[in-house]
């Protein structure tokens, strides 16, 4: 039987345990007398010795490994907060994620799901990642924190992409030579289509001298654009430009504001997109599809080749890139804060469909609002199974199903996880969807 040796003197109190399952942490479950145990680093099925450290568990051994237990790939991994579970193989992590969201769901009170759609990034494709920088003795770290903990260099890294992976060695040079990182900062990398773009936080106020210096990184890298936060109000000015900056939605190019929210990875963001557009009823040119939580368009621009689209976004830099983008377009966009100001259930009586993005929180004031709508078709993006559930009850209650879901995982190695939902209470689709599924038929909802 193979043995991975965790720790080389168990000393006493070692108790046996079988893992059950994983926590919404990664971190595996068990029971031991009476209490719930969460076990970092174990996998479900795996059998392994422990023993208390204070009050917590600690693993001495895992003395039966899991048929899913793989080496983890970076050696960062366990240091690095960035990843949570490297040691479980993609095809099972894959698994892990569809099941807590059918867990989710179930827990709504939704009963016989469909098979669900899904899809698995490849690594090396992050385009967007927020890094915290920390200045010490004759330099900088520049990476993710640690879980609870510091931020750990990444020299290494197997999500992020390789274009953008290339710039943190000069960032770290250029950075420790900036007056205004008198401590901790941060770095948002987003890779456009126009090429990478940064937005840099620092404790004190940029001077002229660090100005010039970031400017002279931007032209010798080819940046188009570097931004800085400000301390005081958060505000965010353009440091140093050197051409457009661009990035296509569908057909739509707009102009992000810096440190925009993308999806994080390009062919993720097409399959929730290509899963979006799929869950639309049939539209004819009068029929109103109003999106929530627009963001910069992401979704808005590639619905609009469908039908016309209502856009709200709470964001005003986001939602005036997306006005921007929508002239001539069949697109309105409005900046409005939904968690404040809902739409009414008036507000959507014109509506053919809703579309939503919410946040990590899920829809807060916005879910009943649009539950007590006349709304028959909804399609969900959800990021957050908890998050799903609450708003998925109250869908549930108003009598929505749920005709199809993609699982999309975005993320490797972590614990989150993409969904876009295709919820309705059309009767007549309904039926159509049980026949279809029920002989097998394809429909425009496959992919």
């Amino acid at each position: 039987m193979l043995v991975i040796t965790v720790m080389n003197n168990p000393g006493t109190g070692a108790f046996p345990l079988r893992i059950e399952g994983l926590g919404a942490a990664a971190d595996g479950v068990a029971h031991h007398d009476g209490h719930v145990l969460f076990i970092p680093g174990t996998l479900p099925g795996e059998e392994v010795l422990a023993r208390f450290s204070g009050t917590r568990p600690e693993l001495i051994e895992i003395t039966a490994p899991s048929s899913d237990r793989v080496a983890p790939p970076c050696t960062l991994f366990g240091e690095c907060g960035g990843c949570a579970i490297q040691q479980m193989s993609l095809p099972a992590l894959l698994d892990w994620k569809t099941t807590r969201v059918a867990e989710a769901l179930t827990a709504a009170g939704f009963e016989d799901l469909p098979v669900p759609q899904r899809y698995q990034t490849p690594s090396y494709t992050r385009r967007r990642m927020d890094l915290a920088i920390q200045r010490i003795p004759g330099g900088v770290i520049l990476g993710l924190h640690r879980r609870n903990g510091d931020p750990v260099d990444m020299t290494e890294c197997h999500v992020l992409h390789p274009t953008l992976f290339a710039l943190l060695k000069p960032l770290r040079e250029v950075l420790s030579s900036l007056g205004a990182l008198t401590g901790r900062g941060g770095l948002v990398l987003n890779l456009l289509d126009s090429g990478p773009d940064l937005t840099l936080s620092t404790p004190a106020e940029l001077t002229t001298a660090d100005r010039t210096k970031l400017a002279a990184f931007g032209r010798q890298h080819g940046l188009p654009r570097i931004s800085w936060q400000n301390p005081k109000d958060r505000s965010i000015e353009t440091v140093s430009q050197t051409r457009a900056v661009k990035e296509a939605f569908g057909s739509v190019e707009i102009t992000p504001p810096p440190a925009a929210f993308l999806q994080a990875t390009e062919d993720a963001e097409n399959a929730i997109v290509q899963a979006v557009v799929d869950g639309l009823p049939p539209l004819n040119k009068k029929d109103i599809t109003v999106e929530l939580f627009a963001g910069c368009g992401t979704l808005t621009f590639p619905m609009s080749e469908k039908g016309r689209v209502i856009a709200y976004e709470g964001d005003l830099a986001a939602a005036t890139c997306l006005k921007a983008a929508a002239g001539g377009r069949r697109v309105d966009g409005f900046h409005r804060d939904l968690m404040r100001q809902p739409l009414l259930p008036q507000d959507l009586k014109s509506t053919r469909a809703v579309v939503l993005d919410p946040p990590y929180a899920g829809a807060g004031a916005q879910t009943m609002p649009l539950a007590k709508s006349g709304v028959k078709d909804i399609v969900y993006v959800s990021c957050n199974p908890a998050a799903l559930e609450k708003d998925g009850r109250a869908l549930k209650e108003a009598g929505y199903s749920v005709l199809n879901w993609t699982i999309v995982d975005q993320f490797l190695w972590s614990t989150e996880v993409e969904t876009v939902l295709v919820f309705s209470r059309d009767p007549k689709r309904i039926k159509r969807e049980n026949s279809r599924r029920n002989h097998n038929v394809p429909s425009h909802l496959d992919s």
